[in-house]
């Protein structure tokens, strides 16, 4: 199960750093966008690390205010969920 859920958010994250640069580059090309709930939406089950590293990487929606503290703040919840699934298990075993 753990393999599972680790290979899960691998492959999240990759495609969610890649989604990132392909709005960016549709940004400069003046096409058509990735809306913004969406790229948030794919942090939110779980790909914020390649989410940030996307904004970083891209220059990619760092001023937008949702994206600068939204994030890192959706990192730091899913840091806390692991966290506490973790004590979880070590207080039932």
């Amino acid at each position: 199960m753990t393999q599972t859920i680790v290979c899960y958010l691998i492959g999240l994250n990759i495609v969610t750093f890649f989604v990132y640069g392909i709005d960016k580059w549709k940004a400069k090309k003046s096409k058509w966008r990735i809306r913004e709930t969406a790229l948030l939406t794919l942090a939110v089950l779980g790909g914020s690390i390649g989410a940030l590293l996307g904004m970083k990487v891209w220059h990619h929606k760092t001023k937008h205010l949702k994206f600068k503290y939204g994030l890192p703040l959706i990192l730091l919840a899913q840091i806390a969920f692991i966290y506490l699934i973790i004590q979880n298990q070590a207080d039932n075993n």
